[in-house]
């Protein structure tokens, strides 16, 4: 007799966490919640998370979850779009941001996972970023599994923002958690600018020199700074902020508009809409959800509204 293919499977990055100990939180949670154990499948330095998604989905799971960093959560989103089968979220790595952005569990594994088996669902947009498209992908539809095609949840960026993730060890973020980007980025204050087009739906927005672009599903960073403050997951549109400071006084002043919502100012404008093009010269790094992927001349986002089913807490009578 065939065995019975499990409904809820665990994407779980082994670097982050005691499998151990979550087999048995997770166990528990799924007793108390009246369902299935999960299947734990582990991610691999080659593959982190794409595959076993697929997987998955293929053998008819209907929840997957995700557990490890910003990058095991994109991985598995990616592979969730459009095919109606749900994404849960526990907590893991450094950021959790996709988690912070919709108000669930980020410090306790129980309590997330609890959520996970017991929620609702809510659709929520995805973006996708085309690095260095080609002639067609620049104004046609794009292959999802295409080399140069990349899906974000919460963020992507260009620049000092890619630099400052890109030079932040490892170890440094297990110890020092977001404290590890702050040093980091310490050491790119002074880098120098670089010339920017930006095109949203088609107009040419601000440029000029920069320092770097970030293009937003959402909103919220860590500690509750919002990047984005009218940035929506489920708004069909996704969000730019420009960041263009000088000095270390120019930096002060964008951190302070950011941390107390003061709104835009002389190095910081923000805009909005569902496809935008960002030229950059000379190439500067790229990211999406935390993953460092390359350096870049041009780049291409577009929001793909309502595709994503992810996991979240009941609404309280």
């Amino acid at each position: 007799m065939k065995a019975k293919a499990p409904e809820i499977v665990v994407v779980v990055n082994p670097t982050k966490v005691d499998l151990d100990e979550v087999r048995e939180v997770l166990q528990d949670a799924a007793a108390a919640a009246g369902v299935d154990a999960p299947m734990l499948v582990e991610t691999t330095e080659d593959d982190p998370g794409f595959g076993q998604t697929r997987d998955a989905v293929r053998n008819g799971a209907r929840l997957v979850c995700a557990l490890g960093g910003d990058g095991t959560v994109r991985a598995v989103a990616q592979e969730l779009v459009g095919t109606g089968v749900a994404l849960g979220l526990l907590p893991g790595g450094t950021g959790n941001l996709l988690a912070r952005n919709l108000g669930l569990p980020i410090d306790s594994l129980a309590a997330a996972a609890a959520t996970a088996f017991t929620g609702r669902d809510r659709q929520i947009d995805v973006g996708w970023m085309v690095v260095d498209p080609d002639g067609e992908q620049r104004t046609g539809n794009v292959q999802a599994g295409a080399d140069n095609v990349h899906c974000f949840a919460v963020m992507a960026g260009v620049g000092f923002d890619a630099e400052i993730m890109n030079d932040a060890p490892d170890g440094a973020k297990e110890k020092a958690g977001w404290a590890a980007y702050v040093a980091s980025g310490g050491k790119h204050l002074a880098d120098d600018p670089f010339a920017l087009e930006l095109v949203v739906d088609g107009r040419a927005a601000p440029g000029g020199p920069a320092r770097t672009v970030v293009v937003g599903n959402c909103g919220e960073l860590t500690g509750g700074m919002a990047l984005l403050p009218d940035a929506e997951l489920d708004d069909a549109l996704l969000d730019v902020a420009t960041v263009s400071a000088e000095s270390l006084t120019d930096w002060i002043g964008v951190a302070s508009r950011v941390l107390l919502d003061r709104g835009d100012g002389p190095s910081l404008q923000r805009d909005r809409g569902r496809e935008l093009t960002v030229r950059v010269d000379p190439p500067q790094l790229c990211e999406v959800d935390g993953d460092v992927l390359t350096e870049a001349s041009e780049l291409r986002f577009m929001v793909q509204p309502a595709c994503l089913l992810v996991r979240v807490e009941r609404a309280r009578a």
